[in-house]
């Protein structure tokens, strides 16, 4: 039977690409994102379902979960840097919350509501996973604290998740070249020191990150639970 996996933020980028490996492998893919056009479009493209929700929305989550009898492969790939637009007159304090809320929302209470609410459907020898960031490592702001506060609860989920045979793991990923992550702000100077930070030397790919995730819900991945695993090219090292 295939398998059935939710895409959360599967219009563009990094989800896209995991929807795109998935669904070569003849799953059943269900596709969010917030914009109905472009959850339509690219779930016809891609020949997945395609579900308009804000995953920051508990009422919107609530009706997604409610579309699933069984789930094996829950991906929250929804994020990317706040949007927070805080008007011309608000105090700086009160500009840091609205920027600070953003990035908390969108990073890291997207993936929260959605895994809590899919965790009692998630079926034996199923993974949740949820892209991070190296941020969380390094000169990460708001962003990278939102994704590390997101590693810290998949630990706890692991533990929650393991008696019933459900992986849950975390994917930091390095620059990714092909992503609308940097909001056209990237210079050339910019990419090419990312880039010369990695031991590869080339910016990593939507698809590199894909097959991770297809890896870590894979057979050969049913030991390997609570971790965060870098994909970066070797620009962060651990040991």
């Amino acid at each position: 039977m295939p398998r059935s996996v939710l895409v959360t933020g599967g219009t563009s980028g990094i989800g896209r690409a995991v929807a795109e490996r998935f669904t070569a492998d003849g799953a059943g893919v269900v596709i969010t994102g917030r914009r109905e056009h472009l959850v339509e479009s690219v779930a016809k493209e891609l020949g997945a379902v395609g579900v308009v929700c804000d995953a920051a929305d508990p009422r919107a989550v609530e009706a997604l979960a409610a579309r699933f009898d069984t789930l094996d492969v829950l991906v929250n790939a929804a994020g990317g840097l706040g949007a927070a637009q805080p008007g011309p007159e608000a105090a700086e304090l009160e500009a840091v919350l609205a920027h600070w809320r953003a990035d908390l929302d969108g990073n890291l209470l997207s993936a929260v509501l959605t895994t809590t609410a899919l965790k009692p459907v998630l079926a034996p020898g199923g993974t949740a996973l949820a892209v991070g960031t190296i941020g969380s490592e390094r000169r990460g702001g708001s962003y990278g604290a939102a994704k590390a506060a997101l590693a810290a609860w998949y630990a706890m989920l692991s533990a929650e998740l393991g008696p019933r045979g459900v992986t849950a793991n975390v994917i930091a990923p390095g620059y990714i070249a092909g992503t609308g992550f940097f909001q056209g702000a990237m210079t050339d100077v910019r990419e090419q020191a990312l880039i010369a930070e990695t031991h590869t030397k080339r910016a990593g790919t939507p698809r590199d990150i894909a097959e991770t995730v297809f890896f870590l819900a894979s057979a050969g991945a049913r030991h390997i639970t609570g971790q965060t695993i870098h994909v970066d090219g070797g620009a962060f090292t651990t040991r």
